[in-house]
């Protein structure tokens, strides 16, 4: 297969299997799924959607969110890890919405990297997921596959977004990084991967990576 073959053969697998799309995030509106995307680093969405009905039990929404304290925050968000810069961060953006753009979330990169604890992948997410604005958000499952199926190079996640950018189609950029995080997640994982089951990878996978697989099984 050429590249061109390759990408289309990924389009083609990936939306057979999902031709329905869950988001991995349990959110009611654009802010409820920032503070979600925001919680998610450096945790599994399982532990996040355990957590935020608490959260917004008590504050879905800026302006009750600004009346917690930071302690406040951080006692309820503890399990989803790194909970003294993330509940400085849900408070100080819960406050710049309010102050800057009337308590709603902003639809640019631009606004939505300014806010604390905010960085490029999470304003993806938010544009892409709550705005339906084309984005590809490259999360560790994206950025493995990208290698896996040699697309990418592998060197960093910004290269990655760009090349995956480049290469699918801008209306496919939406679903396609969803239907990649559950294909990661599911048939192409980091541990415990059976290449029987990643037909994405068996057909199209780059040799270097097939033939360290195959070592592994050997041995």
């Amino acid at each position: 297969m050429n590249k061109a073959e390759k990408v289309q053969f990924v389009i083609d697998t990936l939306e057979a299997l999902y031709p329905e799309i869950p988001t991995p995030l349990d959110h009611k509106d654009p802010y409820t799924l920032l503070i979600a995307v925001l919680l998610s680093a450096q945790c599994t969405d399982v532990r996040v959607n355990l957590t935020t009905p608490y959260l917004f039990a008590k504050a879905d929404n800026p302006y009750d969110m600004v009346k917690l304290s930071i302690q406040e925050i951080q006692d309820i968000i503890r399990p989803c890890g790194l909970s003294p810069m993330k509940s400085k961060g849900i408070h100080g953006l819960s406050k710049i919405l309010i102050e800057k753009h009337n308590g709603e979330v902003p639809q640019n990169f631009d606004d939505l990297e300014e806010l604390p604890a905010v960085g490029h992948k999470t304003a993806s997410v938010v544009l892409a997921q709550a705005f339906d604005i084309p984005t590809f958000p490259v999360d560790t499952h994206i950025h493995r596959l990208m290698y896996r199926w040699n697309l990418s190079n592998g060197k960093n996640v910004q290269q990655t977004e760009k090349d995956a950018k480049r290469l699918f189609p801008i209306e496919t950029w939406n679903r396609l990084h969803l239907q990649m995080i559950w294909y990661g997640r599911e048939y192409s994982p980091a541990r415990g991967w059976n290449l029987d089951l990643d037909i994405i990878t068996r057909v199209i996978g780059r040799k270097s990576v097939l033939n360290e697989y195959n070592k592994k099984v050997l041995k």
